[in-house]
């Protein structure tokens, strides 16, 4: 089994990091189709404002837990926020 240098495990979010903006564009999508702000889905979602603003901007991965109460709040299912468009 191959083992990777530290360089090439602090590249993997490069290596994805227009997928993470891509998920996060989705995010504002739904979240402004409910018409909430920032501030109002981080108290839904129970996380900090600063949080939704880095998983907007594609900064910051996001757990399954969270994944799934997005979808509640945001009534959508787990497909649409990886429904990267061109």
């Amino acid at each position: 089994m191959e083992t990777k240098n530290y360089y090439e495990v602090m590249n993997v979010q490069e290596k994805y990091k227009k997928q993470y903006e891509m998920f996060g564009l989705n995010v504002v999508y739904y979240r402004k189709m409910h018409k909430l702000t920032q501030l109002q889905s981080a108290e839904f979602l129970d996380i900090q404002r600063s949080h939704i603003s880095a998983i907007e901007l594609g900064k910051v991965g996001v757990s399954f837990d969270l994944i799934f109460k997005m979808c509640e709040v945001l009534r959508i299912k787990p497909k649409d926020l990886f429904d990267f468009r061109d």
